[in-house]
């Protein structure tokens, strides 16, 4: 059963009536541009085939009531004087609520049955799959026209200042925004996207290492404040403004790891750059070779890859119809993405199931993934 079905069928069974619409917002994974977004530089996601489903109709007063199907659990909030509490996955549903009231927008509530298939924890932006997915329900009870850009700056706005995660603006936007069919290249400054489309022919297949040690806090940070070192170095607001001609010319004049994590970020603009011009071209197997030096200067400028990750990357360039692979998110666990022949793609995946498992005894999970649309909603 699809997941479309599923939350009809639940509303019916937990509601006592039929939904009058169903909404749904993807989750994303980024081919590639790694921490050049807090560089005011350039990404290249794609939204995934993986979504968040709420089946809902309106409710009488301005109260929100949800049952989440992965929980198992019924959950309501009012709409006025909202409140943190121990709730987690609600938080998230209230945060949007209380970021389009502080916009201006005026809400009507609402009853519904939640259900996602985008793995929570593996990078794939679960959480801005639910914002964007709560946006479009209370956009599609309220009235209010949608606009992607704007609803994509709230739903980061809820997940900063409500939930308290200190995230960019990509995952929101690719939810928001995303094409079938394409990856968008999204200027991480202007926030202009630019749809590259994706040949046929080739699947997009996530590679979760099984491994959620993620990017902590402090390594985070301490990347951040290098890459502003650097670009108050050059004299400009960003790296993003350092091109790869004046980085090279002045590069001797850095300390060592200044000088390799900036050479990570200008050159991973470069590359994302020149990736949405091979995409424009149908040229996948420059695409590929992109995504091999994007893994390389992650994992030896950046330094934010690690053993699973590195073991992930190479199980997936020895397997055939591999075109190239790379690890995706901030790093040191979760998952990798490879661009694969489509008739290969599910060979693929069991060769590098196989010899990830035996390289260091864990179990992957792995998604054969094709680009979706972004946020929508319609009647039931």
């Amino acid at each position: 059963m699809n997941l479309e079905q599923k939350v009809r069928d639940a509303f019916k069974s937990r509601f006592a009536g039929q939904p009058a619409m169903i909404v749904r917002a993807p989750g994303r994974v980024n081919l590639i541009g790694e921490h050049t977004d807090y560089n005011d530089g350039f990404v290249m996601p794609m939204a995934i085939d993986r979504s968040v489903w709420i089946a809902l109709r309106p409710a009488q007063g301005r109260r929100v009531t949800v049952h989440s199907l992965d929980f198992d659990k019924r959950d309501s909030f009012a709409l006025e004087g909202l409140q943190k509490n121990q709730s987690k996955w609600l938080e998230y549903l209230k945060g949007v609520a209380w970021v389009l009231q502080e916009a201006g927008y005026t809400l009507a509530g609402w009853e519904g049955v939640l259900t996602s298939d985008v793995p929570i924890g593996a990078g794939l932006s679960s959480s801005a799959a639910l914002e964007l997915a709560t946006a479009r329900a209370f956009q599609a009870v309220s009235g209010f026209d949608w606009e992607p850009k704007k609803m994509a700056l709230l739903g980061q706005r809820a997940e900063n200042k409500w939930v308290g995660v200190n995230c960019g603006i990509m995952d929101q936007l690719i939810s928001a925004a995303g094409k079938a069919g394409h990856a968008l290249l999204i200027d991480c400054r202007s926030l202009d996207c630019q749809p590259a489309p994706l040949p046929a022919g080739v699947a997009v297949v996530i590679l979760d290492t099984a491994t959620r040690r993620g990017l902590d806090s402090s390594a985070y940070n301490e990347r951040r404040l290098q890459c502003e070192t650097v670009a108050k170095f050059f004299g400009v607001k960003a790296l993003r403004d350092v091109d790869v001609a004046t980085f090279e010319a002045r590069q001797g004049e850095l300390e060592d790891v200044f000088r390799r994590r900036a050479r990570h970020v200008i050159t991973e603009d470069d590359r994302t750059l020149k990736a949405a011009e091979a995409l424009r071209r149908g040229d996948i197997g420059a695409l590929g070779r992109l995504l091999d030096a994007s893994h390389a200067s992650l994992r030896d400028d950046y330094e934010v890859s690690c053993q699973e990750l590195n073991a992930m990357v190479d199980c997936a360039r020895d397997a055939a119809g591999c075109l190239g692979a790379r690890m995706t998110g901030a790093g040191f666990g979760g998952c990798a993405v490879a661009l694969v022949e489509e008739a290969r793609a599910e060979v693929f995946a069991q060769s590098v199931t196989a010899n990830y498992e035996k390289a260091v005894n864990l179990k992957p999970h792995i998604y054969v993934c094709q680009a979706a649309e972004g946020a929508e909603a319609r009647p039931a």
